[in-house]
């Protein structure tokens, strides 16, 4: 007959046992990584994502606009440029999502607009942020990873109006070009107290007016408030190019000007898409 000390014992000695046991069948192996989801159309008239640019050395928003109420798969694509110190989220405080779907209610065709952060007139100044290699070599990846087509249009405020103008130099088969309040320089000392270009080759090599043969006046509509800085240098694009659309009206190099010409961009660039 066991002791009450034995049973105790012998009790512990099996409860050891079983926790030092090798449990039956192969060792469970690591928790599994669920895929890289991949990014499909946007679902909401407005989207904002963070995206890496290889081409900038740093992270950029991609805001993306759609008409509201409008399948955003394979719609056609304008690229928005903003002016300099704004960022790719000023086009949604000018209220474009508002105005691109009152445009397309309006019987305008239907596209997107896709906005990205730039920098320095939207050209390579030496500093290896290179914004037009960002245009054409990694934006419209972003684009297909959504279902949308390459981008066929651009449009530019201010230093996106000269940055507008330089992509246009490249992508000759773009159907819409437009720009309002177009930062373009006519002289090196003009250009130079912006203390952006390297120098003056620098300058000399992205400036379109400079490069005004490189423009197609068929795709090319330019706006400019009569009060603008810039409206001495926009005048002169538009006597060198003599633009499919030209518009100088009361305004200045301001939002509320910018936002009283959008409608007739978007117009502009919707019906050539």
């Amino acid at each position: 007959m066991l002791s009450r000390r034995g049973l105790l014992a012998g009790s512990a000695l099996a409860l050891l046992a079983g926790c030092s046991s090798t449990p039956s069948g192969p060792p469970p192996g690591p928790p599994a990584v669920p895929a890289p989801t991949r990014p499909s159309a946007p679902r909401d008239p407005v989207t904002v994502q963070r995206m890496r640019s290889a081409a900038r050395g740093t992270d950029v928003d991609l805001v993306l606009v759609t008409p509201e109420g409008v399948p955003a798969a394979g719609l056609p694509v304008c690229l928005a440029l903003h002016g300099r110190g704004a960022s790719a989220r000023t086009f949604l405080s000018l209220g474009v999502p508002a105005l691109l779907t009152a445009a397309v209610r309006a019987g305008t065709p239907p596209f997107a607009i896709a906005a990205v952060d730039g920098d320095h007139y939207w050209v390579d100044v030496g500093s290896g942020d290179a914004p037009q290699r960002m245009l054409t070599e990694e934006v419209p990846n972003w684009l297909a990873a959504r279902d949308l087509r390459p981008a066929s249009a651009v449009f530019g405020i201010s230093m996106g109006g000269f940055g507008a103008l330089r992509f246009a130099r490249a992508h000759p088969d773009l159907k819409a070009v437009a720009t309002a309040s177009a930062a373009l320089f006519v002289s090196w000392p003009d250009a130079r107290s912006r203390k952006v270009f390297a120098d003056e080759d620098n300058w000399r090599a992205e400036e379109p007016l400079l490069h005004t043969g490189d423009l197609r006046a068929g795709q090319l509509g330019v706006w400019c408030g009569e009060s603008d800085p810039f409206l001495g240098a926009d005048r002169k694009l538009v006597k060198a190019v003599s633009p499919a659309v030209s518009r100088f009206s009361p305004g200045g190099h301001k939002d509320e000007y910018w936002r009283e010409v959008l409608p007739e961009v978007l117009k502009f660039v919707g019906e050539r898409l």
